[in-house]
């Protein structure tokens, strides 16, 4: 070998090793390290690994900003993340009550869409035409006249509402579809005289007077009218879903067959379920 080719090849051989050495500084700094940035990719969010104290603070700090669907969400990755928690009753309450908030306030939802008053329309026609109720609309747009201005636009709910009763556990389920709204502890008819089956709502009155099966009529507000403030009729003959002037017997199977709410909860769900809704009653 002459020479010129030593040198060659050491310059070839000092060149290959500058590069190596450039290539590990470089890999180890990470400056361009794919496994590194894959790594970082796939790596869980940091809000995955919060604590349950951590999701409640939060939950409560959107509920105090005036941001209650992101508070419902909170709560509901809370609940799926933590079934087991000591507070898992208190947490699906506050799910609860954040649900009948949205529902009746103006916040648009999935579950809602925005209808403009046409000429010729009322609340009845509106109510019945989207298989609602009069009280929702008022509810949920803030309304307090029961007049509309053409033009007007109103928060409409699509949910497909069903109630199930189970007489053992003697609490109501409010549901949207597959999804729980809200749960109402009720009482049920002693001797499990409270009917089971599916039915729907046939009719609602507001104040009902109650004719008792000894006969008369005793009116609305007498504190001997058992129905209370409500009254939801449905497809068995004589049976509904009412108040009570007895909060003091809700969670106990004490009534003639009737489902029977504290007066605050009959009128809420009053405001939500329209006539043909499905009421299941189990044992």
């Amino acid at each position: 070998m002459n020479k010129n080719a030593v040198l060659i090849a050491a310059g070839v051989i000092l060149a290959a090793i500058a590069v190596f050495a450039v290539y590990g500084i470089v890999t180890r700094s990470g400056i361009q390290s794919e496994p590194v940035q894959q790594a970082e990719v796939s790596a869980p969010a940091a809000s995955q690994g919060e604590s349950e104290s951590e999701y409640l603070a939060s939950a409560a700090n959107y509920e105090k900003g005036g941001d209650l669907v992101k508070a419902r969400e909170a709560y509901q990755k809370l609940i799926e993340k933590y079934p087991g928690s000591g507070n898992i009753a208190k947490n699906q309450e506050s799910l609860e009550n954040l649900n009948i908030a949205i529902l009746f306030s103006p916040i648009p939802t999935a579950d809602s869409f925005i209808y403009e008053v046409q000429k010729g329309d009322t609340l009845t026609r509106i109510a019945k035409k989207f298989n609602t109720t009069i009280e929702l609309i008022l509810r949920s747009n803030n309304l307090k006249d029961p007049g509309l201005k053409i033009g007007r636009k109103l928060k409409i709910t699509k949910a497909k509402f069903n109630i199930i009763i189970d007489k053992s556990q003697n609490i109501l389920t409010l549901k949207n579809g597959q999804d729980i709204v809200k749960t109402y502890r009720v009482s049920t008819g002693k001797n499990s005289c409270t009917p089971v089956g599916t039915f729907t709502v046939t009719n609602k009155i507001i104040d009902p007077p109650w004719y008792p099966s000894t006969g008369g009529m005793i009116p609305a507000k007498d504190p001997k009218n058992v129905l209370g403030s409500r009254w939801i009729g449905i497809s068995k003959q004589g049976y509904g879903i009412h108040g009570t002037t007895d909060p003091e017997s809700i969670g106990k199977s004490v009534t003639e067959g009737c489902v029977r709410l504290k007066n605050s909860d009959v009128e809420e769900l009053y405001s939500i379920v329209p006539p043909g809704t499905e009421v299941v009653i189990v044992d």
